[in-house]
């Protein structure tokens, strides 16, 4: 078990879409304890009925929710509030070679993040996601 703490300081911050191929794959458990996000799970399990569909559920330090996003979903999350903190823990540890992710406006998914894609906040490492269809290593 890992725990991971992540603070982001503005609104409209993206992080996602990621997961762990095996041998570390990653099951996660997310809550917010400051601010609030738009969060979501995108099922990559290739044999699954609901391959690409995606969940999503707004977690706040208000509505004290919480989600459990198992291993073959990949996970993502915007920032609905300034200086929003989000705790997850995870099944397994951060393995880098193992990291993967999907770009998070794939089309394909029709995920609404609730946000103008022109606004949106992301890493470089997140801007460079394949989309789902161009991702070799899904489960």
């Amino acid at each position: 078990m890992q725990d991971n703490h992540s603070l982001s300081a503005q609104v409209g911050v993206v992080r996602g879409l990621h997961y762990q191929v095996p041998p570390t794959p990653q099951g996660k458990l997310i809550r917010v304890v400051r601010g609030a996000i738009l969060d979501v799970a995108v099922d990559i399990r290739r044999g699954s009925s609901t391959f690409g569909q995606h969940f999503s559920c707004e977690l706040s330090d208000e509505n004290w929710r919480q989600i459990y996003v198992p291993p073959g979903f990949a996970h993502g999350f915007v920032t609905l509030k300034p200086n929003t903190e989000v705790l997850y823990k995870v099944t397994d540890y951060y393995s880098p070679k193992d990291e993967r992710g999907i770009r998070w406006d794939d089309p394909a998914l029709g995920i609404d993040w609730g946000i103008d894609a022109a606004s949106a906040i992301l890493s470089e490492r997140d801007r460079k996601h394949p989309l789902l269809s161009e991702q070799r290593d899904l489960f």
